[in-house]
């Protein structure tokens, strides 16, 4: 679909403790390995656990694009959690883009103290699909916490976004930054949770 666009925008957003940075890091760093150009643009509330965050990463086989993706110009978004993700898609949404989104909640304050109501499951769904060409809803968190460890559940995001089929560079380029990343069984429960999240998208 999108992976011979040039540049491809993604955005990857969620919430603070998310390990969104990470995350864009890991993506970066696979498609740098594979000779691509990858700016990445860190966005607001990085620092605070519970803020909302995004990054934004643009790839080029031939140049080294600004970081910034205009509103309404992303063609991936990438979402850890999914009212994030529903407000990244109505700002820089458009009609081919096409959405990855982890199913688990994190509620704001303002629902956790009566204030504010959080859309239903099937709310979300059906708005992200209105708003894009393609959607996939993933259970990462809960695969992650049958793995026995939560903070997986990018990995596996990521395991999502390769199996997807939307980059231009395959599982081997991201496996191997795991490699460089990680060692004995940290390693090992890592590529698992990576090779899971490729077979919840994979088609």
């Amino acid at each position: 679909m999108t992976k011979n666009k040039d540049p491809l925008n993604i955005i990857i957003t969620g919430v603070g403790g998310q390990g969104n940075v990470l995350l864009s890091q890991f993506v970066g760093k696979a498609l740098v390995r594979e000779g691509y150009h990858a700016t990445i643009g860190e966005t607001y509330g990085a620092s605070q656990r519970g803020g909302a965050v995004m990054s934004h990463l643009r790839v080029s086989r031939d140049t080294q694009y600004g970081p910034l993706i205009a509103q309404g110009q992303a063609d991936i978004v990438l979402g850890l959690e999914p009212l994030e993700t529903m407000r990244v898609l109505s700002q820089y949404g458009n009609s081919e883009v096409v959405v990855i989104t982890n199913s688990r909640p994190i509620f704001p304050v303002a629902v956790t103290t009566g204030e504010g109501v959080y859309p239903s499951p099937e709310q979300i769904q059906s708005t992200l699909e209105a708003l894009s060409s393609k959607c996939w809803v993933v259970d990462a968190t809960e695969i992650a916490l049958e793995m026995g460890a939560p903070i997986l559940a990018n990995i596996i995001m990521m395991g999502a976004l390769v199996g997807a089929g939307l980059l231009p560079i395959g599982a081997a380029a991201f496996e191997a930054e795991l490699r460089d990343s990680f060692a004995g069984e940290r390693l090992e429960t890592n590529l698992a949770a990576f090779r899971r999240g490729m077979s919840l998208t994979a088609s």
